[in-house]
């Protein structure tokens, strides 16, 4: 991704430098256990992945930033509070770190696990 030009010169940013501050981001968040392969046929050999690139997706044009997550949320608790949650998160903290607005960010749950079974 293209920053711009600045006095010094131009600031490039990767794909994966912004995926892996996204992929922190959604693993501070409560109730995410984790995060899933982009499609189930990466997924197939292991529900959570450690490698960002695979749990995030970076979409940058030119202009704008688009933000895809997938991610595995604990069981019991509300889904649509904990991916609200992650976007505000992810949102926060990739602006915060590249001083540039993201346009979207959508979560995708893949799964829910149980991690303490009683």
């Amino acid at each position: 991704m293209n920053d711009g030009n600045n006095p010094l010169g131009t600031i490039y940013v990767s794909h994966r430098a912004i995926a892996t501050i996204a992929y922190q981001a959604a693993l501070s968040s409560y109730g995410v256990v984790g995060l899933a392969a982009k499609n189930f046929a990466e997924g197939l050999t292991q529900v959570l992945v450690k490698d960002p690139a695979m749990g995030v997706d970076i979409q940058y044009d030119g202009n704008q930033l688009i933000i895809n997550l997938y991610i595995v949320v604990e069981y019991g608790t509300r889904i649509k509070s904990v991916a609200t949650s992650v976007a505000e998160s992810v949102r926060y903290q990739v602006e915060k770190a590249l001083s540039m607005p993201i346009e979207q960010v959508n979560v995708h749950v893949r799964n829910l696990r149980i991690s303490n079974p009683d």
